[in-house]
This record gives structure tokens, sequence and C-alpha cells, in this order.
């Protein structure tokens, strides 16, 4: 018995020990892991809807998905959503114009399948080329529902998932604006 108490005391201590570690890890890497999350939130903002300035709308449509909306001066609306993916979220950014018109996509976060749902956030060409069909929309679908998005081969459901982020971001954004 006095072995198992022993070795129980053992376990703990050295639990205790990495847990302080890794609190005192999170501790001195949280304020640049924010840090780098707002710049890759700008920069994705200014691919979508270029603006000198993005003022924060408060939003109370009850979408739950939409995370911020945010109104880019004269030039319209960026919307930051996340829908339900394959493999989980997808956490992307919408530009829209004064007419509630998509000017770009850009997806900043996901868990989608690598070679698959991944090319949704790609930078080569077909990451490119798939958020490049939602330019000009006022509505998203995948052409298997009767849209004009073509899906990406082998990932219908993160495709989906991107159209109805577009399609929420709209709604969002006519709601504010």
């Amino acid at each position: 018995m006095n072995k198992i108490v022993k070795l129980a005391l053992i376990l703990f201590a050295f639990s205790a020990v990495v847990a302080l570690l890794l609190g005192m890890v999170n501790v001195v890497t949280e304020g640049r892991i924010a840090a780098l999350e707002k710049e890759k939130q700008d920069k994705a903002m200014q691919e979508v809807l270029p603006s000198s300035g993005y003022e924060e709308l408060e939003y109370t449509g009850g979408n739950p998905n939409i995370l911020n909306v945010f109104k880019a001066g004269d030039a319209g609306y960026v919307v930051k959503v996340v829908e339900s993916g394959s493999q989980g979220n997808v956490e992307m950014i919408v530009g829209l114009d004064s007419s509630f018109t998509v000017t770009g996509v850009s997806i900043v976060k996901h868990q989608e399948t690598s070679g698959l749902g991944a090319v949704a956030a790609s930078t080569g060409a077909d990451g490119q080329a798939f958020r490049g069909q939602f330019v000009g929309l006022t509505n998203a679908s995948v052409t298997k529902d009767g849209g004009t998005v073509e899906a990406i081969t082998g990932a219908t459901i993160t495709s989906r998932a991107v159209c109805r982020g577009v399609n929420d971001a709209i709604a969002a954004a006519k709601t504010v604006g």
C-alpha cells in the first residue's frame, strides 16, 4: 500500500510541474499568438476588400456563425464567419461591396483534410480558382445543389461550408447595412 501512495505522489508532483510549465508557456506566448492572428485577419481583410480602415459594427442578427462584421468605408463590408466543414470549423473572411456582391473570400483557419478540403484555403492555383468563383456572386451554392460554384473534387462538404459562409456573410451585412 505504501508503494502505491509513493508512486501516486510522484505522479502528482510530475503532473503539477508539467501543468505549471505549460501554464507559463501559455502566459508568455498568448500575446504574440493574438498579435499574429490579428495580423492574419487584417491581411485577409485587405485581400478581400481593400480599404484604408475597417470599423467594427454591432451584429445583432442572431446567427452564431457570424464572428464580426466590419464596415470598410464606402467600399462595403467585411464579415468574419465560421462554418462547420468536413473535419472541423472553417473560418473565413468574406468581402462584400456596397451592393452586397462578393469581392473576395479568404479562409483564415480550418481543419480540413490535406489535399482535399484544405485546397479551399490553399494559396496555390487550385485554391485561388476555387475562392475566385465567389467573386461577383450574391448567392452561393455548389453545382450539385443547382448553383454555379464548382466543388473541390472529393471535398463537397468543405465546398458547401464555404458557400454557407458566404451566404451567411451576405445576410449579416444586409442586417447591419
